[in-house]
């Protein structure tokens, strides 16, 4: 059976939420050809996951018979992270971005998962997983823009994921998701729809596509 590792990091719930309405698609989408498959969710705003401490980080570059008992709980709490990205035939993440990055919540779930000697470093243990990640943002970031210098979302998760952790990343870009809430981009609404609509369908056909491939 296939599984997916899905995580949303939006403040946001449900269909307050940019990056959560296109997760969903892309989930349910995935689901429908994958009907037996299991789902692996973490909601990182509702619930979420320790943030590093000295004894979690430093647990990853010691014996585990010399652990402590602190640096072992830590530590067992990371390796069941890293075990469910490296049972996940695909992952999805929702990040939007917060302050021109990602949330919190979701760097330290990348601080928990990327351990050198395993996931990363010569042979990451899920290289190659394909992980579409949803960065939905307020305004435009993208090339040529007047804040193109200030995209830190995609530039940092590719950098991570696919450099870090060898993952096969793939975007999908909602953006302009202030439109219809700031009176000062009212007339940027019709791009937004237009961008929402353009990533809804991006995600049904990207999932569409990831079934195909993982049952190839």
């Amino acid at each position: 059976m296939a599984t997916l590792l899905h995580i949303d990091s939006s403040v946001f719930p449900g269909e307050a939420s940019a990056s959560r309405a296109v997760t969903e698609v892309f989930r349910t989408h995935w689901q429908k050809r994958h009907p037996d498959g299991t789902v692996v969710y973490h909601d990182l705003a509702a619930r979420p996951v320790p943030h590093i401490t000295a004894e979690s980080h430093t647990a990853g570059f010691a014996d585990p018979a010399s652990h402590t008992p602190g640096q072992a709980a830590a530590f067992a709490e990371r390796v069941r992270l890293i075990e469910e990205l490296e049972q996940a035939d695909a992952v999805l993440i929702g990040a939007p971005m917060y302050n021109y990055s990602i949330p919190s919540t979701l760097k330290a779930w990348l601080d928990n998962v990327i351990l050198m000697g395993r996931t990363a470093g010569e042979s990451p243990s899920a290289q190659g997983t394909p992980v579409t990640v949803v960065a939905s943002r307020g305004g435009s970031y993208a090339p040529g823009t007047p804040r193109e210098s200030f995209e830190y979302v995609q530039n940092y998760l590719a950098a991570v994921l696919g450099g870090g952790l060898g993952l096969d990343v793939d975007f999908i870009v909602p953006e302009l998701t202030m439109a219809p809430h700031n009176p000062a981009m009212a007339e940027l609404v019709p791009l937004f729809e237009a961008s929402r609509d353009r990533a809804l369908e991006e995600a049904a056909r990207k999932a569409e596509r990831l079934a195909e491939r993982s049952a190839a």
